[in-house]
């Protein structure tokens, strides 16, 4: 009987040993699946590409009812993408931010009326001064019914006539979002200094500021 406990108590401590190794040796997900511990109950999420993620981010960041905003890459097909190889063009992603947002104080609509509302969605493959595929525009849908609430907004701004030009936005079905590089979150808020920062994305953010005053946070 002792031998047994003593045989059994051995094999206790190799499986617990061996799943610790296990845990270690498990490599950093960059996928959308390691961004799940930031999400909070009650949150959902959108995804958006509209030209350099460092101003779609601060953006979205300043209306009310979002929680955060995250830079990454989406809408391609190559896994683990990184900024050299999605900013050169060798990829099909663009750059694209992941909002995190509490439908009791905001809904998607709105979020669609911030996306449109704060870019040009009529110039292909480009956004301000960058150029290339990584640049497009793209509103990303998950349900149906989101996908519908897009191409209802889009219809109604062609109706209008708000852009002489036609509207080139993908509407595209959300796949996967690999989160940025850590240095380019909150990039707008950390470098004021930047030049591009300067010339660009705080000009895009006032500009959308001043148009939509009443989505914004009070602190913004």
């Amino acid at each position: 009987m002792m031998e047994l406990k003593r045989k059994m108590s051995l094999m206790l401590g190799i499986l617990l040993s061996t799943s610790m190794i296990a845990c270690e040796d498990l490599p950093e997900q960059k996928g959308d699946d390691a961004l799940k511990a930031e999400q909070r109950e009650g949150l959902s999420t959108a995804y958006f590409a509209s030209g350099c993620f460092w101003c779609v981010e601060a953006v979205f960041q300043s209306v009310e009812g979002v929680v955060d905003a995250i830079s990454g890459y989406s809408g391609g097909s190559e896994k683990d993408p990184t900024y050299e190889e999605v900013s050169s063009g060798k990829t099909t992603h663009a750059e694209a931010v992941k909002v995190l947002y509490d439908p009791d104080k905001v809904d998607f609509k709105t979020l669609v009326t911030v996306f449109f509302g704060s870019h040009d969605p009529t110039t292909p493959n480009q956004q301000g001064p960058d150029r290339g595929a990584q640049y497009r525009s793209i509103a990303f849908y998950k349900t149906e019914m989101e996908k519908q609430i897009i191409e209802a907004y889009i219809d109604s701004l062609n109706k209008a006539k708000v852009y002489s030009n036609p509207i080139v936005t993908q509407v595209q079905e959300f796949d996967v979002f690999y989160k940025a590089e850590e240095y380019h979150q909150e990039y707008e808020r950390n470098h004021p200094e930047n030049p591009y920062v300067r010339s660009v994305s705080i000009p895009r953010l006032k500009k959308f500021q001043e148009k939509y005053p009443q989505l914004l946070k009070e602190n913004h």
